[in-house]
């Protein structure tokens, strides 16, 4: 059966090179060690690598996707986005990463496609660059981090992009910014906890800023299995409950897991099983994390351990359901 790895990163050599050349106005800079490995440091706080051949040499991905039997990567960036440049550079970031995820959907067209980049930090240029991205061969979703600088994603700004790629039927695939906090920079802290529960709170500003309420048809995907959402429906709901600040939701909160979608990077079987019997196995994705150390290696393998799937669920985790919310 066909599948596709929803959660596949991607790094453009021109991504790279602009950073490199035009970084330092805005703080940031690229370093290369012995190995040729790229490292992006903005500011003092957000460091991103090393960033391999494996993110950028698209003939070393296919032929790792051959050797695991992966048929389609949905490529798309990762930290640092491109939120921390200013509004030209931050539009020239936008555009490399978008040409460079068409041009290689164009060359592969049955192994790539790719999610859109946009510069959020200024909302007329990201609808402008939302147009242009949306006539890309291959483009067929918005990727977004779990915050903007210091916006959450409830903030208004954005609705006028969520209305236009509603309208497109371009879903909207979020990933988490790492937190910066000084409780989890020992034992890898930053990723194995921060990454799930910024999942939680970008998910939490979207149902309880009214964002999922104001756009039914806007689909929305979720990495890492939703974070640590899925387990704190209760919790969340119980504040609906008893805390005037959260009655203003015309439903509780756990009724929107409906609305999203998850991929499953989770590392444990059992929580996938009760993720797929949570929001339905309709809602589950094939997702990897390549080709960070943490990723899966083997993501349809991965698949295959969910024991609440048969053969149909399984089809429709590695592929079906994808190719429905991607018009594949």
């Amino acid at each position: 059966m066909p599948n596709i790895d929803t959660h596949a990163h991607f790094f453009p050599e021109r991504f790279i090179e602009l950073v490199a050349r035009h970084g330092g106005r805005c703080g940031a800079t690229v370093t290369t060690d012995a190995s040729g490995a790229h490292f992006i440091q903005v500011g003092l706080a957000l460091r991103t690598g090393p960033i391999t051949s494996g993110f950028i040499d698209l003939d070393e991905r296919l032929a790792y996707m051959d050797r695991m039997g992966i048929d389609m990567h949905a490529l798309s960036m990762t930290q640092p986005m491109v939120y921390w440049a200013d509004d030209d550079l931050g539009m020239q970031l936008s555009i490399a990463v978008n040409d460079a995820v068409s041009a290689a959907h164009l060359r592969h067209p049955k192994r790539f496609i790719g999610f859109g980049h946009l510069p959020f930090q200024n909302a007329r240029l990201a609808l402008e660059e939302l147009e242009r991205a949306a006539t890309l061969p291959g483009i067929r979703g918005i990727y977004m981090a779990t915050a903007v600088r210091d916006r959450e994603l409830s903030d208004r700004s954005f609705f006028p992009i969520y209305e236009r790629m509603a309208e497109l039927g371009l879903p909207l695939f979020l990933h988490p910014m790492m937190i910066n906090n000084e409780r989890l920079k020992q034992w890898y802290l930053i990723n194995t906890l921060g990454n799930p529960f910024e999942v939680a709170i970008a998910a939490s500003h979207l149902i309880f800023g009214g964002v999922l309420d104001a756009f039914p048809k806007l689909e929305v995907s979720l990495p890492h299995a939703g974070g640590a959402l899925p387990i704190l429906r209760g919790r969340l709901d119980q504040g609906f409950r008893i805390r005037a600040e959260c009655k203003h939701l015309p439903r509780p909160p756990s009724d929107y897991l409906q609305r999203f979608t998850y991929d499953t990077i989770s590392y444990c079987p059992e929580v996938m099983d009760y993720l797929v019997g949570l929001v339905g196995v309709e809602r589950i994705l094939m997702g990897s994390d390549y080709c960070f150390d943490i990723a899966h290696n083997d993501p349809v393998g991965v698949v295959r351990e969910i024991s609440t799937l048969d053969d149909v669920g399984r089809e429709a985790v590695l592929w079906g359901n994808a190719a429905r919310l991607l018009k594949l």
